[in-house]
C-alpha cells in the first residue's frame, strides 16, 4: 500500500460520498487509476464497506452504556453459545474479547435505562456470567470511525 493508497483511504473515512473523480483529482490521478485502486483495496478487505454514520439522539437512541463481562464458563461451548446470541442483539454495536481483568466489553445503543434493563435480562439469560457491570455514558466528548492513517511524504 503506498502513500496514494492512504490518501485514497483518508478521504474516503472523511467523507464516503466524495466521486471517484474528486478523489483522483485529490490524490493526483484521473478517474480511472483511482477506481481500480479503490476496487482493489475493496478486494483486498482493506475497504469492508461504505457506511452511513446516523446520529442516535435524532434516532431516539440516546443512552449508550458500556458493559463488562466476566463469563462464568470458559468451555468452547459456552463461549460459542454467547458470541453467536451476542451477534444476534442489535443494540450491540460494539463486541470486544479482552485481555485482562474482563473477557468482554459491549458498547450497547438504547433509547433509555428501562430498555437497557430489557436488554440485560436478555444478556444475563444467554449463558451464566460472573459479573456484568454497566458503565453508562453520560456525554459523549469525541467519536469517530476514522482510523489514524500515516499518509508519508
Amino acid at each position: 500500500m503506498d502513500r496514494i493508497d492512504r490518501k485514497i483511504l483518508d478521504l474516503l473515512q472523511q467523507n464516503g460520498t466524495l466521486s471517484v473523480a474528486d478523489i483522483g483529482h485529490r490524490v493526483g490521478l484521473s478517474q480511472t487509476p483511482c477506481w481500480k485502486r479503490i476496487q482493489r483495496l475493496e478486494a483486498e478487505g482493506v475497504i469492508q464497506q461504505r457506511v452511513a454514520l446516523l446520529d442516535p439522539e435524532k434516532l431516539g437512541l440516546g443512552l449508550t452504556v458500556f458493559v463488562c463481562i466476566e463469563a462464568g464458563d470458559h468451555t468452547q461451548e459456552a463461549i460459542d453459545r454467547f458470541i453467536d446470541a451476542i451477534a444476534t442483539m442489535n443494540e450491540v454495536v460494539e463486541f470486544h474479547r479482552m485481555a485482562g481483568d474482563v473477557d468482554y466489553i459491549l458498547r450497547v445503543v438504547v433509547s433509555d435505562v428501562k430498555a437497557y434493563d430489557l436488554f440485560y435480562k436478555r444478556l444475563i439469560g444467554i449463558v451464566p456470567l460472573k459479573k456484568v457491570s454497566s458503565r453508562f455514558s453520560v456525554e459523549r466528548v469525541k467519536f469517530t470511525t476514522a482510523l489514524p492513517i500515516e499518509i508519508t511524504a
